[in-house]
């Protein structure tokens, strides 16, 4: 904080003991602002054009203490933070977007913030155990939409589901503070991803119905119904990217498939 000193001479009568009183006041300037650059995005879910600035020191104390707890759960909680705080765009609601969109948001700002290349140590599929240091760009991370994947599941020639892609807050409470294994954990992400039923030339919204009504809506699927709704979550974009590795040791080329945020930040 800086400071400007003041210093009023007052004259005073002549028969005081001083001639002069001194009078000192401090005006206490404020620090200058830091305008971080803003950069923009299109979500891949939707193509909508986002504006976002880098991490500051702030967010970056969020995530070192999240990284140092190694809990998986805050270490979610911290990038949706992150992502809360350096999204511009009005309108943006974090906890709408889908898993997708907020790895392929954070990552960028990452590399915003702290540099567009990212160091991983791979190992090599040959022979499982050697390490090789790879060098990523940012810009060549991006969300893969698998070939075929459709978010309207057609079950009969007259019903269909429109699905929505998970939340993060879906993911985490279906995929890491529960089990994602779980008979219950996989129809209540299911039902909480359908959007619409459509009968016809009807179109209904998922909200019109109870979550019990949707569970005895999808007992009543045969086992190849219930297969191509799970298509769709097996089939959603992600994020990844592909790197080609040589094995140091025995010469072996192999492609190595690098998915999900966290793989990044090995």
């Amino acid at each position: 904080m800086s400071h400007y000193r003041l210093v009023l001479l007052l004259d005073l009568p002549s028969d005081k003991p001083y001639k002069y009183f001194q009078i000192i006041l401090f005006v206490v300037m404020p620090l200058p602002k830091l305008n971080a650059p803003t950069y923009e995005l299109a979500l891949p879910s939707t193509g909508k054009k986002i504006r976002y600035r880098p991490f500051l020191v702030k967010e970056e104390k969020i995530l070192l203490v999240a990284m140092e707890s190694e809990d998986e759960k805050q270490m979610q909680g911290a990038v949706k933070q992150i992502l809360k705080n350096c999204i511009l765009s009005r309108g943006v609601k974090v906890d709408d977007l889908s898993v997708f969109d907020i790895e392929y948001l954070f990552l960028n700002i990452r590399g915003k913030s702290v540099g567009e290349e990212v160091k991983l140590n791979l190992i090599c599929p040959d022979d499982n155990e050697t390490q090789v240091e790879v060098t990523i760009d940012i810009e060549d991370i991006q969300v893969q939409k698998p070939e075929g994947h459709d978010r309207v599941v057609k079950l009969t020639e007259e019903v269909a589901l429109v699905m929505k892609y998970p939340s993060m807050e879906t993911f985490v409470k279906n995929n890491i503070t529960g089990d994602g294994n779980n008979v219950d954990s996989i129809f209540d992400l299911t039902i909480g991803c359908i959007d619409q039923v459509v009968e016809g030339e009807d179109v209904y919204e998922s909200s019109s119905f109870s979550k019990k009504e949707l569970l005895e809506f999808m007992d009543t699927m045969d086992s190849s119904q219930f297969q191509s709704v799970q298509k769709f979550f097996e089939t959603m974009p992600k994020l990844s990217h592909t790197v080609e590795i040589t094995n140091p040791k025995t010469g072996v080329k192999s492609d190595v498939v690098i998915e999900g945020l966290q793989s990044f930040f090995d």
